[in-house]
């Protein structure tokens, strides 16, 4: 991995949290809009609190090495930091927790990272931990069951007004399924329950969900036919980073994964995607502004 900058550190060294709060939507009602109409598609970091994710469970649980991996990613450029307190686990074998725990972990750092300054997204298919989230200046919502597991999250979303994503999933992977044709029926439902909720269509962003109910084939289907969620004429975003397809592929394990995430990540913004989920934000960064700068040429 490329070593930061001075700047970078610096950054990082004089990134403190303040002690206020901000209010729900801080960040502004139209943040998804301005990061969307940059001419590369915005890099979100992966945060996670829990002690279980596949990748790096337990790495940052603690508080203080929760905001220091953020103030990192922030100075590594990222757009979106993206929270969550309840590994889900692709390729099953998450271990499901109450809202009650999830909240646990939430609260000694979650205000802290939203006065680092950068847009917060929570991470959480749970109402009740999204509701508290929102409430500490967490400015998106990312639902791994797309509106589609808790009653209570389209009406939430939709009075919140705040930018909601959408992502695919299934309880169990059927490798005789087209998993294409999964997705375009599982968010056409999302979609009907979030028009009914009153959430605006251009808060709406949809995850392919790699991984996610999903045989390691499936998920290549998935990003190799990415185009064809151009239907519903909304933004994408593809998080594929350190997910065990790759190994499918190229032996190895979630953190050996790093050329292969890159490269899945290109290739998923060259099929157009406008937000890539990574844990690794400077390399993926890197990676999209050399595709970008070489596409450019004649």
């Amino acid at each position: 991995m490329n070593s930061p900058s001075p700047t970078a550190k610096a950054t990082r060294m004089s990134a403190s949290p303040s002690p206020s709060v901000p209010p729900a939507g801080s960040a502004g009602a139209d943040v998804l809009r301005t990061l969307l109409e940059r001419p590369l598609p915005a890099v979100m970091g992966v945060l996670n609190v829990t002690p279980d994710s596949f990748s790096d469970g337990g790495a940052f649980i603690a508080p203080e090495q929760a905001l220091e991996r953020a103030r990192t990613m922030i100075a590594d450029g990222v757009d979106i930091i993206d929270i969550g307190a309840e590994s889900t686990r692709p390729y099953k074998g998450a271990q499901p927790v109450t809202a009650e725990r999830e909240l646990a972990r939430l609260k000694p750092v979650l205000a802290g990272v939203v006065a680092l300054g950068a847009p917060v997204s929570i991470d959480s298919m749970k109402a009740e931990v999204v509701a508290f989230a929102l409430d500490q200046g967490a400015a998106i919502v990312n639902d791994v069951w797309g509106l589609q597991r808790d009653a209570a999250m389209a009406p939430l979303v939709a009075a919140k007004g705040v930018p909601v994503i959408v992502m695919h999933n299934r309880d169990n992977a059927d490798p005789t399924i087209d998993i294409v044709t999964d997705m375009k029926t599982f968010f056409l439902r999302s979609l009907d329950i979030a028009a009914k909720a009153g959430i605006a269509r251009d808060k709406i962003v949809l995850d392919p969900g790699i991984g996610f109910g999903k045989t390691a084939e499936q998920s290549m289907i998935a990003l190799a036919r990415l185009r064809e969620l151009d239907m519903f004429g909304l933004p994408i975003l593809v998080g594929a980073s350190r997910k065990r397809f790759i190994a499918a592929v190229s032996p190895s394990e979630p953190k050996e994964r790093l050329a292969g995430s890159i490269a899945a990540h290109v290739i998923a913004a060259q099929r157009g995607a406008k937000i890539i989920r990574t844990h690794d934000v400077a390399e993926t960064l890197q990676a999209l502004r050399v595709a970008a700068a070489i596409e450019s040429k004649p």
